[in-house]
């Protein structure tokens, strides 16, 4: 189950970044590099939006989550869309150092639970995170990422993922509130009835996947805080369905933009067009680069490019 508190952030490193730094021969076609900080780069980018990807730790078995892999695979749609220029993407697996936080127009997040509470030196990689937070820069959190465990939170539930993205996912851990994981063989996903960039393009679909529900937003009768939007909903659980809350976002004071989806759970809808269309058009739009008016495009991925465990 994906709601079960993660084993050690360190546990599987040394296998796992030798992985990571593998090239394939897609990859190098796009011009990608090894980033001297364990991670893809492409130095050469300098001026660029840039999208900072962070790799957080993950124990789930092949095919499911696939974070390696689809860091690298959300890196190389961004460098390749169809339809929009000018976004590079740095991915590092563990904590990325100051030139690549400095460099970040937003930072995205895929890992069992939130990488920054999971990575050695969770409080300093908070402090890391305020601070970019506090100039502006973005974030975006995929899957698992959203996910807070009771440890991470206050009796009240309060964690700054709450103000820097507008809600989470709460592990049943959690003391304040508890969110559902489950997988569904046929799981609807529609888009909210607004004008959001984010909602551009993509069209209704339905898939077998885990689409989080019940997801935390605030104290106040868990409803969003008044700058979120909601972008996508599904009707769960089949047996006593009701409206919840899928895809959010939110325009924060400090100026910067959240954005979390909590798919997908199952490493082969990567080859979703409309999932994959709302996953990067959240991340483009987090970075403040505005959305195309058909959504950001790009080609089916090969997934076995991206050097996951299984497809």
């Amino acid at each position: 189950m994906t709601n079960q508190p993660n084993r050690p952030a360190n546990e599987r490193a040394h296998a796992s970044r030798r992985g990571f730094i593998k090239t394939t021969s897609g990859l190098m076609a796009a011009g990608a590099a090894v980033s001297p900080v364990h991670g893809w780069s492409d130095d050469s980018a300098n001026g660029s939006t840039r999208a900072l990807i962070i790799v957080g730790p993950s124990s789930h078995p092949p095919g499911t989550h696939e974070v390696e892999a689809g860091g690298r695979l959300m890196k190389h749609a961004l460098e390749q869309m169809e339809n929009l220029s000018g976004i590079q993407a740095d991915v590092v697996e563990g904590w990325p150092d100051q030139s690549l936080r400095d460099a970040a127009s937003t930072v995205v997040f895929i890992g069992d639970l939130f990488p920054p509470n999971r990575l050695p030196n969770p409080q300093q990689n908070l402090a890391d995170l305020d601070e970019m937070m506090q100039r502006g820069v973005g974030i975006a959190c995929i899957h698992y990422a959203t996910g807070l465990l009771g440890e991470d939170v206050t009796p009240d539930g309060d964690h700054p993922l709450l103000r820097w993205m507008g809600g989470y996912f709460a592990n049943r851990s959690c003391p304040h509130h508890e969110s559902f994981a489950r997988v569904f063989p046929q799981a609807t996903i529609t888009p909210a009835e607004t004008d959001h960039p984010v909602t551009r393009g993509w069209k209704e679909f339905t898939l077998r996947d885990e689409p989080y529900f019940n997801n935390y937003f605030g104290a106040e009768g868990n409803q969003l805080a008044p700058k979120a939007t909601v972008l996508a909903t599904s009707m769960l659980p089949p047996e006593a369905p009701k409206r919840e809350t899928v895809a959010w976002c939110i325009e924060r004071e400090d100026t910067g933009r959240g954005f979390g989806v909590v798919m997908p759970h199952y490493y082969k809808n990567w080859r979703d067009e409309d999932l994959r269309r709302l996953i990067l058009n959240g991340i483009v739009w987090s970075a403040k680069v505005e959305v195309p008016a058909e959504g950001v495009k790009t080609k089916s991925p090969n997934l076995a490019d991206f050097n996951p465990r299984s497809v």
